[in-house]
């Protein structure tokens, strides 16, 4: 049967519900595979390219069951008869090189079966976070019966020469992401996923190396691991709205529903398209007749100001459109003529808006239909909230949407601009997973690439996977502030374990560079905090993000961020690895509080100083004190009053307020937390629908950045005041901090089951209802007064 193009593309994203892991041959995880590495003959091995490969079989009855593992180089789609059943491999890097296992019995049929694969590499316009060897392609059968489908030369395949990278967004900033398309439809292979297609003329496939799985001898290039994540989520959408179209009229009912757009010959037409939120997906269109008719789509999170040249960012509120300029990622089409034409991105693009340009020659142009499709980590949203103020819910909703749009594969701080897991982003990415969804794998895949990641002197990478080795070395810190966050809200301790070597090594290299005194001096590569003044002359002995140091190269910050670091791993040491390394943790941890003291507190300010010239104040320096433990009773409650109130301190940005409200908190000024969160009604105000990277919002680069959405920890953790109370979530501590709210009720995930909780104001009476997993135990705080919990139901009325 021939299948239209369109259909085709509207069937390759129905995708398996059973593309999971599965229980699997174990020769598969310790035994060279029988499969081949395989690419297309004479082409380039390293060069951008677009790639099809094919192989049909016969089978007199369908299977139950018919398991394969599957991977490719730089990346792949799998489609079985057509239907797209594995998208891949998920991002690691070549000494753990991830491939998926898929059951495709569910697509398999009596008779003729054909599976297919189409297999890119982006060369060296690739994305910063594409590890890569050579473009190629492997498929193993999990036994002998599906030994059938293994890749070697019996496989057909092809170069797509339709392709062409399109590189740049139009404008300079920091941009990794990797390159448009550019596709020549008269070139184009179509049908190839037909299982009538004839590829008699298409090449057998050149075979490269079997398939190596990590550990076994002498294994070289990609070290196959089994990938621990699920396939990314994909769901259908639609365009909400025309905002401006220039040289044609169309339909009332475009795009919010399939309907044609004519576009005459001989015209040049613009239409904007608002999705009405920022998203990342697969964008479709499907076109008829138009031949040399050229289409491009531009990606855009954000209008932008004309101002004259291409190194300013300057942007308006991001619902207005009229008289602004829309420039960024590009995608270019040129139409052959022919109906049922189809256009699907190889990798999802991240947009609000998308601009078409189109401009038609001697035939008219019919858009049939334009639509894309949603994907990300298959998270679910799993917390609650409930109460009398709208508002909250709308930070809420706009938090998971922006902590669902950097979740793929790997955590990304953005998915526009460079689609990178940091750790800094990281830490708070994984607390919000945790809270809102209960989902941990992705947090335990990012614990362990950022591991992997540690270089022979000790130091982790800022990201990975990443093929240019940037370090920031704060963010090893951070990394091991990570692996205790998971200590306590995750019952995992081996996992936990398993990693203390790695924080050892970490502390070791912090160790180097500690004077007599425990101070820090100097320690080399980017020792970033946060983006305090990007846009300002007035830095306050900011640079690049790193916080001021003296003529001895000290900083208190550093000081505090090393200091507190210790303790944590300290505590991880005392309970799951080795004592004498507690012991070391916590004397060097009690030398540099000493050392702090000293060299940074200000006594007649009641304020602890940048550094030790006392020139420059933070709210960075002042947060860390209070959460690494230099103060103590009513000295934190007054030293978080000014943190509160001092607006002569350097302010913290978006990010860096997640560590400045934990420490407002813990000084006893929790109940303030819903008077802290002006930066994030200024986005709703601004018409963000994610959240910005930093708080300049008109000259902001990225707008969605997960760092961002703390309030989706904080709404649970210090409103309704759940939270770890032991290691593993093994006891639970409920101290909520309400403010002027009056009635308010939500639930989280637990790894025991669900906290939920209740609080209502009825005269002068609070009634409280607070429900813990069975045989979970916990204390419930309120207004200095401990009441104990018991696991299931408990009520109080106070």
């Amino acid at each position: 049967m021939k299948l239209s193009t369109t259909l085709a593309v509207l069937l390759c994203f129905v995708v398996s519900k059973t593309v999971l892991s599965q229980s699997m041959n174990p020769a598969i995880l310790s035994s060279k595979w029988n499969a081949q590495w395989v690419s297309v003959p004479n082409e380039p091995a390293k060069d951008y390219g677009v790639y099809h490969f094919r192989k049909s079989f016969e089978l007199t009855e369908t299977p139950s069951s018919f398991i394969i593992h599957v991977s490719a180089d730089n990346r792949y789609k799998l489609y079985v008869n057509e239907r797209l059943v594995s998208l891949g491999p998920a991002r690691g890097d070549l000494y753990y090189w991830n491939y998926e296992t898929v059951d495709i019995a569910p697509y398999l049929l009596t008779g003729k079966n054909t599976v297919a694969a189409v297999v890119w590499n982006e060369g060296d316009v690739r994305p910063e976070a594409q590890i890569t060897e050579r473009t190629a392609f492997i498929l193993q059968g999990d036994t002998k019966k599906e030994e059938i489908l293994n890749t070697n030369n019996t496989w057909k395949c092809i170069r797509n020469k339709a392709y062409y990278p399109l590189t740049g967004i139009g404008y300079t900033s920091y941009y990794v992401a990797g390159p448009g398309e550019m596709i020549d439809m008269h070139r184009t292979i179509k049908n190839w996923l037909v299982n009538n297609f004839d590829d008699g003329t298409w090449a057998n496939a050149l075979k490269i190396d079997r398939g190596n799985p990590k550990g076994i001898t002498n294994a070289t290039g990609w070290m196959l691991v089994p990938s621990s994540l699920p396939q990314m989520e994909l769901t259908t959408q639609r365009f909400t709205a025309t905002r401006m179209v220039k040289g044609i009229n169309i339909p009332a009912t475009f795009p919010a529903n399939p309907t044609a757009v004519t576009i005459p010959a001989n015209t040049t037409a613009s239409l904007l398209l608002d999705q009405s939120f920022l998203t990342n997906a697969y964008i479709t269109l499907n076109l008829s007749g138009g031949d040399r008719a050229g289409i491009s789509l531009t990606y855009t999170e954000s209008p932008m100001v004309n101002v004259g040249n291409t190194y300013q960012i300057v942007k308006p509120n991001r619902n207005e459109v009229n008289g602004y300029k829309f420039v960024g990622r590009k995608d270019s089409i040129t139409a052959d003529g022919t109906t049922n034409q189809s256009f699907t991105t190889l990798a999802y693009r991240t947009f609000r808006y998308v601009l078409l340009n189109i401009t038609t020659k001697e035939q008219p142009l019919v858009i049939e239909d334009i639509y894309s499709t949603f994907t990300g980590y298959p998270f679910k949203l799993n917390a609650k909230l409930q109460s009398t103020d709208p508002e909250l819910q709308q930070i809420l909703d706009i938090g998971w949407r922006t902590a669902r749009s950097c979740a793929m594969e790997t955590y990304m701080d953005c998915p526009y601009y460079e689609q990178l897991q940091y750790i800094g982003d990281g830490r708070i990415q994984a607390l919000i997973s945790y809270y809102n969804s209960g989902d941990d794998r992705l947090a335990r895949n990012a614990l362990n690439q950022m591991d992997h990641s540690r270089l022979a002197e000790g130091v982790t990478l800022s990201r990975h996977p990443s093929f240019t080795r940037q370090i920031i070395s704060t963010f090893s810190l951070w990394y091991i502030a990570m692996l205790h966050d998971y200590w306590m809200y995750r019952n995992d301790a081996g996992f936990v374990k398993d990693k203390l070597d790695g924080v050892r090594q970490v502390l070791a290299f912090f160790g180097k560079f500690q004077q007599a005194d425990g101070s820090l001096k100097n320690p080399p590569y980017w020792k970033f905090v946060d983006w305090i003044n990007k846009n300002s002359l007035d830095k306050k002995g900011w640079d690049f993000g790193q916080p001021p140091k003296d003529d001895n190269g000290n900083s208190s910050i550093l000081d505090m961020q090393l200091m507190w670091t210790y303790q944590q791993a300290a505590e991880m040491e005392a309970k799951l690895g080795m004592p004498v390394y507690a012991q070391q943790y916590r004397a060097r941890a009690a030398q540099l509080k000493q050392t702090i003291q000293n060299k940074y507190w200000v006594a007649g300010k009641g304020l602890y100083a940048d550094t030790k010239d006392k020139n420059t104040y933070s709210q960075h320096a002042n947060s860390l004190a209070i959460l690494s433990g230099m103060t103590a009773g009513t000295n934190t409650i007054s030293l978080a009053k000014k943190l509160e109130a001092d607006t002569s301190l350097v302010n913290c940005t978006i990010y860096f307020k997640y560590y400045l409200h934990q420490a407002l908190v813990k000084g006893g000024l929790g109940n303030h937390y819903l008077n802290w969160l002006d930066v994030w009604r200024n986005n709703i105000k601004m018409g963000l629908t994610t959240w910005a990277e930093i708080s300049d919002l008109e000259h902001n680069r990225s707008d969605c950045h997960a760092w961002g959405a703390s309030p989706n920890i904080e709404f649970f953790r210090t409103v309704l005041g759940i939270d770890s109370y032991a290691p593993g979530f093994a006891k639970i501590k409920i101290e909520p901090h309400l403010g002027k709210l009056e009635s308010v009720s939500g639930q989280i995930p637990h790894p025991n089951g669900t906290v939920s909780v209740s609080y209502a104001k009825s005269g002068n009476k609070w009634m409280i209802s607070i429900a813990l997993p069975a045989k979970t135990s916990g204390v419930f705080v309120w207004k200095g007064k401990r009441y104990l919990l018991k696991g299931e139901k408990n009520e109080l009325s106070i």
